[in-house]
């Protein structure tokens, strides 16, 4: 082959030498320029500075705004509420997307195209609810780049009219009660007479029906007999407005001063002297009484007394419960940050022969026909507009596992790999989070991350080239070590599982591949119970060396001196 390249390039002329070495450097161009491209497209996204006003049963407009101008068109767009989670509207691929639309804005939202083009894009929400009041993120993504900001919804509404109508005399003057429903939000009742002077409210009530819509009633003792005309307004305090009433009161509603009242209280007079003699004589039979009670209660109190020792015994064993659970906890904790040693492989994890499942493979991927290796079917390919992913053949229900997977990787490259539930979506630009059913760790611009939400930033002491996954399935625990040197990478918080779960892998986009390492002949490097190995300090205080970042095909490290037990 070497002898035919040879006779090739003799016979080339030095013109096509030239031509040739052009046509090189052109290409070399346009890789760079589409690198830098990839790394400089950002933008802003910029909401309203105010909060915007609804009116209950009208349309609104939730106006986001990219900085600096562009088409938005081929931009994928969200509207959520507190977390992603929460879905509104998402328009993605020239198309209005409605799977994870929550149930309450189905058929009420649609996307403004009319300015898209210029960077303006806002979402119509028609038929305004109560329940729509609150907090809203816009969400602007464009290739591995995203931004979004926050503007808030006011609903308000104006309910009924205020009804007002006279119960009857109170004390020395006449009781008014003035009602009003289906407002929002809590509306403010005021009570005025002619002259616009404002009456201090003797009672307000607030209640809410089952459409979050405020009921108010509120009370007034008029004791002035010469005011004549009475006001109730009621006010929305998010709009300004109000609805009012005005009530007369005639004169005569007003008690009037009785001539036996002089008699009326010597008659009151008497009758107290009377109750104070019975009352007397009614004592000395109830002293009587509280003596026989006062022995019941003493007896009482002994055994309250005793149920309270037994309730204490009981409290201080709940204490004990609870601090071995601490306990517990704390050594989980450090156990996850563990060094890896070898030996302990033996009494806790197994190892899981992982082979890739063609089926489940995205089109653009290339499977090694013994299903150990992963990478794209075009070398040449820089860039994928969604993310392309595979799984493992056999899915995990039960048990104690852990596989290695050898990564090679550009500079600017993105992928991730971890576990996940079978039925989750895998199609187009998806999302990749523990609430969708990823646990995955991966890279992306440069740095590590896990697929929390939101997005953890990891910091390895050295770039994982060998990762190794652990998955405690009854536990509810996912880990990842760097398989190199021993160092633990990031472990999601515990969550209880339910049905299988798969081995997960993604590329996105740059020169990247991975190889399932062989667990044929075991794996150097499990964590260790923590009564097995050193002190933290002692661990740490231990010299590396011959440690290096770089990892052969064979999914083991390069000739050194490890911390790995043998």
């Amino acid at each position: 082959m070497g002898i035919i390249m040879g006779m090739k390039y003799k016979m080339f002329s030095s013109k096509d030498m030239e031509g040739h070495c052009s046509r090189s450097l052109l290409c070399c161009l346009a890789s760079l320029l589409l690198l830098v491209q990839l790394s400089t497209e950002q933008f802003q996204v910029i909401g309203p500075r105010h909060p915007i006003l609804a009116v209950l049963g009208e349309d609104v407009i939730l106006p986001c705004t990219l900085v600096p101008a562009m088409n938005a068109e081929n931009m994928e767009l969200g509207w959520f509420r507190t977390t992603f989670s929460q879905t509104v509207f998402i328009y993605w691929n020239h198309w209005e997307q409605t799977e994870e639309q929550m149930a309450e804005y189905r058929g009420r939202t649609s996307l403004v195209r009319g300015c898209l083009t210029e960077g303006h894009a806002a979402m119509h929400l028609r038929q305004v609810r109560v329940s729509d009041n609150g907090m809203y993120t816009c969400f602007f993504r464009h290739g591995g780049f995203y931004e979004e900001a926050d503007l808030e919804v006011k609903v308000a509404g104006m309910g009924s009219d205020p009804q007002v109508h006279i119960e009857g005399p109170e004390e020395d003057g006449v009781r008014l009660v003035c009602k009003a429903s289906g407002w929002f939000p809590k509306p403010q009742v005021q009570w005025r007479d002619l002259s616009g002077n404002n009456f201090p409210a003797l009672s307000e009530t607030h209640s809410q029906d089952t459409e979050e819509l405020f009921s108010v009633e509120a009370t007034l003792v008029v004791r002035d007999s010469s005011v004549g005309n009475v006001t109730c307004s009621v006010l929305n305090p998010v709009l300004g407005q109000e609805k009012a009433m005005a009530i007369y009161i005639p004169e005569p509603f007003f008690p009037q001063a009785s001539p036996w009242k002089p008699a009326f209280a010597v008659i009151l007079t008497m009758l107290g002297l009377l109750l104070l003699g019975a009352c007397y004589f009614i004592r000395k039979a109830h002293s009587r009484r509280m003596q026989v009670r006062q022995e019941k209660e003493h007896q009482q109190r002994l055994k309250k007394q005793e149920q309270q020792a037994k309730e204490e015994v009981l409290k201080a064993i709940d204490e004990l419960k609870a601090d071995l659970n601490q306990r517990k906890a704390a050594y989980l904790s450090a156990w996850r940050k563990a060094p890896l040693y070898a030996d302990w492989r033996k009494e806790q994890f197994q190892a899981w022969s992982v082979t890739l499942d063609p089926l489940s493979a995205h089109h653009w991927l290339s499977i090694s026909h013994e299903k150990m290796h992963l990478s794209w079917k075009d070398p040449s390919l820089l860039y994928c507009d969604e993310k392309c992913s595979v799984l493992g053949l056999k899915g995990i229900t039960s048990g104690r596992w852990f596989w290695e997977v050898e990564i090679e990787n550009e500079l600017f490259s993105k992928w991730t790999l971890g576990v996940c539930r079978k039925d989750v979506r895998r199609t187009g630009n998806y999302l990749e989070s523990s609430q969708r059913g990823f646990w995955v760790m991966g890279k992306g611009n440069n740095k590590y991350f896990a697929q929390t939400d939101p997005e953890t930033c990891l910091s390895p002491r050295q770039d994982p080239c060998r990762v190794g996954v652990f998955l405690d399935y009854s536990e509810g625990d996912v880990s990842f070590y760097n398989m190199i040197d021993g160092s633990h990478i990031f472990s999601f918080p515990p969550i209880s599982f339910s049905g299988a779960l798969f081995p997960y892998f993604m590329l996105r986009y740059g020169g990247v591949s991975m190889t399932i390492c062989s667990m044929a002949s075991g794996s150097e490097g499990l964590p260790v119970p923590l009564n097995n190995f050193s002190p933290l300090e002692e661990i740490l205080s231990t010299p590396m060396e011959g440690f290096s970042s770089g990892c052969d095909v064979n999914c083991a490290p390069p000739e050194a001196e490890s911390l790995l037990l043998p």
